[in-house]
């Protein structure tokens, strides 16, 4: 599905020269959930905006679903990411004084927009919000927002979803709520779901971790491996118990 290779970002401030990406490589297969991390300032939103098509390297090659992204113009590159992308952000991104609906159906004025009630309505239904389709966002709460911003990613049917700290804004309930409607889109869809995070136990839903720093992939790690290394709860509290033997 995804293909970077020696992806290189570089921005000009005044005579002063940023890299912020520094030759990074990354393959995504088809289906596969992916998380990133790393601190601020280490390229994660770069990251997401070439493989969003919302940026363009300064070097390197970057393919998706055997594209080769770079060489398509902007009119096709536009149709393309509509297409095939769909977009999930922190901040939700929703008009807010319109419905859900509405909402829902935006990205279908740009692309096909055939069928375009029915299939905003099929959306929300999936999650779980099609009892709310008529409410003003600004009349549902930070967890009914997002999956409304997940309806409209999926309203195109894409083969790639992008989700910047879905997580971000909400609380703990909300955030287990929205993973796990992303696992099921993953799972039974087979949608690839690329997703950046700071919070470790959500980036644990997905198949990998790619830890980055400084605009380079420092881990890429499986989390069937990273939960290996995971002590249960009965191993800590024989070792806690063989610790407490040893001082006596």
């Amino acid at each position: 599905m995804i293909q970077l290779d020696n992806i290189v970002k570089m921005y000009k401030m005044g005579d002063i020269r940023v890299n912020v990406l520094r030759g990074l490589s990354l393959h995504v297969d088809t289906g596969e959930m992916l998380s990133i991390m790393g601190p601020s300032g280490c390229g994660k939103s770069t990251l997401m905006n070439i493989l969003g098509c919302l940026d363009s390297p300064t070097s390197g090659l970057y393919r998706l679903d055997n594209v080769e992204v770079n060489k398509l113009s902007d009119s096709r590159l536009a149709e393309f990411r509509n297409k095939k992308i769909g977009f999930i952000f922190q901040s939700f991104n929703l008009l807010q004084r319109t419905t859900a609906q509405i909402n829902v159906e935006l990205p279908m004025i740009y692309g096909n927009g055939r069928n375009k009630t029915q299939r905003a309505k099929e959306a929300l239904e999936r999650v779980g919000l099609s009892k709310r389709s008529q409410h003003h966002t600004n009349q549902l709460s930070g967890g009914e927002q997002q999956r409304v911003a997940i309806a409209r990613a999926l309203v195109n049917y894409p083969s790639l979803i992008l989700a910047d700290e879905p997580t971000g804004n909400l609380d703990s309930q909300a955030s287990l709520e929205i993973m796990g409607i992303l696992e099921d889109l993953h799972q039974k869809d087979g949608i690839t779901i690329v997703m950046v995070t700071h919070e470790y136990d959500i980036a644990m839903h997905a198949q990998r971790i790619v830890t980055m720093r400084d605009g380079q992939i420092i881990k890429d790690e499986s989390t069937t491996t990273i939960k290996k290394r995971i002590p249960t709860v009965q191993e800590v509290k024989l070792k806690g118990m063989s610790v407490l033997g040893a001082e006596t």
